[in-house]
């Protein structure tokens, strides 16, 4: 006898295959939108709050006629901002150019100091105490001292970024390799594999997502670490050009800078989530699921 769902296929041109595609289709179509509205979720309250925050300084700054020097209104430092585009980015790219080499450095010695670190218990012991009391340094008393040691070039900026950022990406990937899977480690020892091979094919694996929180964290003091370090001393970047415009009462331009400033924050931490999905793109895909 022809089942009734046969019968059903048959009249309808429907067959397994079919509805094993329309199936996953429809699938696909609700994990895109759940994934936009986690997004919109995510993206909306921060904007709502900025959004009310301008628009809470424009009033008060309209209504109490607060003198421009003084505090001008978001549409004053927009104005300016956009008429002196050419010196802000003038000044913006040897900020870039410091944060970027900085925070090279910062990254390299950080890997180098994790690995190190992880291979030998002793290093772990005896450095350990030093990065954190590394982060007690007074850098507004230092970065005048190494503008004197090393002058106005290149060395002084990126020591003082180095010193901001090199903290937090060094220690999230000695954590990270403090807490890999113990049972896959011990796996593979049982198998023969070297500690080299447990670090390569477990244990950096395993680091990597704290490492790339770590690097949001440190990146978003790349930039600042930069303009301190023009403030303190330099020929041009946007520290200098903060420094120049205060000195000149142009506080709308000021904040123009620092508009800038913020927008390179959040363009250099919201790359690192492309790079994140580049790098492990399982981690994302295993948070996606859970």
């Amino acid at each position: 006898m022809v089942s009734e769902s046969a019968v059903h296929g048959v009249g309808t041109g429907d067959s397994p295959g079919r509805n094993g595609r329309l199936a996953r289709s429809e699938r696909g179509t609700r994990r895109v939108r759940t994934g936009d509205s986690r997004v919109w979720g995510r993206v909306a309250p921060p904007l709502v709050l900025v959004a009310l925050g301008l628009l809470g300084w424009q009033w008060y700054v309209t209504a109490a006629g607060v003198r421009p020097q003084v505090l001008p209104s978001p549409l004053r430092v927009l104005e300016q901002g956009w008429a002196y585009r050419e010196q802000i980015w003038a000044n913006t790219v040897p900020t870039l150019q410091v944060t970027a080499v900085g925070f090279g450095v910062s990254l390299a010695l950080g890997w180098a100091l994790a690995v190190a670190v992880d291979f030998s218990p002793w290093l772990r012991r005896a450095l350990t105490p030093l990065l954190v009391a590394s982060q007690t340094l007074p850098i507004i008393a230092i970065a005048p001292l190494l503008i004197i040691w090393f002058g106005f070039g290149l060395l002084p900026k990126v020591v003082v970024i180095a010193l901001v950022t090199f903290f937090p990406i060094a220690v999230g990937l000695i954590e990270g390799f403090a807490a890999t899977d113990r049972q896959a480690t011990d796996l593979l020892r049982s198998m023969g594999a070297s500690r080299w091979a447990q670090f390569r094919y477990v244990r950096l694996p395993g680091a990597l997502p704290r490492f790339f929180t770590a690097l949001r964290i440190g990146i978003t003091y790349a930039v600042t670490g930069a303009i301190f370090a023009e403030y303190v001393g330099a020929t041009a970047g946007l520290g200098i050009f903060m420094s120049l415009q205060k000195n000149s009462f142009r506080t709308d331009l000021v904040l123009a800078a620092v508009l800038v400033t913020a927008l390179l924050s959040v363009t250099l931490f919201l790359l690192t989530y492309a790079v994140e999905r580049l790098v492990i793109p399982w981690y994302r895909a295993e948070r996606a699921d859970a």
